[in-house]
């Protein structure tokens, strides 16, 4: 409980991507919450990780674990964060409140994926005010408390109050909607993700790819052959070997969600998580591909011949000849990474392109897709 006039704020965070903005908020949260409340209050914030949301993305449950965690602890709020994607009733939850017993949890994917860490302190902090509030803990209630977070509703456009049920421990809710709120979930979630941890976490695959490119490049076909393709061809094979790595990856390591509900609901969170695989493994596989570009060309200066390249292809090897060659072994590098990704396990691929919140999630949508199959 509060001592002194200290307001004791605990910052519940996932793991890993939920626990570092916690922590990097942390250091300046107490000042800016102490600034903002005007009423000479003094917060103190402390930073606790624990997968709360392990097994379960029921509101309800989640806000009652908070509340649980919370109580053994006294402290005078509690802010749960998580990285992973919550619904209600068809939209997509931002944040639940309780005024009641000082509780918050907020989905961060539903503050996008730009300047990530800043909209997070911000929600943050409007929330932890409007709890702090002592106007909200009043018969009224979350009515009274609402205009409080209008600088959180302008903030973070297009949100809206969302429906609560009369035995949930939340007594106020924002969500989004529409086109404009999916993409923004999206984008989050692919934030997420970190999609360029992909290259360093398939070692096979960058292994296959980057054996396949040094022998391309030295080569006498591949040199013909990059000599007599167009700009547009190029191109057709960049898109053909990337959109190839992509569907290798996902099919091998059996990424694409499928549900055995049939609710629309059911269905529209299976297409959000589908396109946030394929956007996290597709900017995954590009950053590879521009590597392997670059890779290709540090070899390619280092080790073809002008006079021996001059005299198989009939063009001397200027710069523009260094760019075409690279630029064509770079997909067929990233063909030869497909093959090679088939030697990494399907752990081990999950691992490179989620997070750990991810992964424990469609394991568990998977466990009870497949015991509704069963039943």
């Amino acid at each position: 409980m509060s001592s002194q006039g200290v307001t004791v704020v605990a910052l519940l965070a996932d793991p890993d991507a939920p626990t570092e903005i916690a922590q990097r908020m942390a250091r300046i949260l107490p000042a800016r919450l102490a600034d903002k409340s005007g009423q000479g209050r003094r917060f103190d914030v402390e930073v606790v990780s624990e997968p709360f949301t392990a097994g379960t993305e029921d509101l309800p449950t989640l806000m009652r674990r908070i509340m649980d965690r919370g109580s053994a602890q006294n402290w005078d709020i509690v802010v749960a964060l998580t990285d992973l994607p919550l619904h209600s009733h068809g939209h997509k939850l931002v944040v639940d409140l309780s005024h009641e017993h000082g509780l918050a949890l907020l989905s961060l994917p539903t503050l996008g994926g730009l300047r990530l860490q800043t909209r997070a302190r911000r929600a943050v902090e409007e929330a932890v005010l409007s709890l702090a509030d002592p106007r909200a803990s009043g018969v009224e209630g979350p009515p009274q408390s609402q205009p409080s977070l209008a600088p959180f509703v302008s903030c973070f456009a297009p949100i809206h109050p969302g429906q609560v049920g009369a035995e949930e421990t939340a007594d106020l809710r924002y969500v989004v909607s529409g086109p404009r709120g999916y993409l923004r979930v999206l984008v989050g979630m692919v934030r997420a993700n970190r999609p360029w941890r992909l290259v360093s976490g398939l070692s096979k695959a960058l292994a296959a790819a980057l054996a396949t490119g040094a022998v391309a490049t030295v080569n006498s076909t591949i040199w013909s052959l990059a000599e007599s393709l167009s700009a547009p061809r190029l191109v057709i094979a960049t898109v053909g070997s990337v959109a190839l790595m992509i569907g290798w990856l996902i099919v091998d390591a059996n990424l694409w969600h499928r549900t055995a509900e049939h609710s629309p609901e059911a269905r529209q969170r299976a297409r959000l998580y589908n396109a946030s695989t394929v956007m996290t493994v597709g900017i995954g596989v590009l950053v590879c591909y521009v590597s392997l570009i670059v890779i290709n060309l540090v070899w390619a200066l280092f080790i073809l011949n002008g006079q021996v390249f001059a005299s198989t292809t009939g063009t001397p090897l200027h710069p523009a000849e260094y760019w075409t060659l690279s630029w064509f072994v770079a997909s067929v590098a990233t063909v030869g990474g497909a093959l090679g990704s088939g030697l990494e396990s399907d752990e081990a691929i999950r691992a490179a392109a989620y997070s750990k919140r991810e992964q424990e999630r469609r394991h568990m949508l998977q466990d009870d897709d497949g015991d509704q199959l069963v039943t």
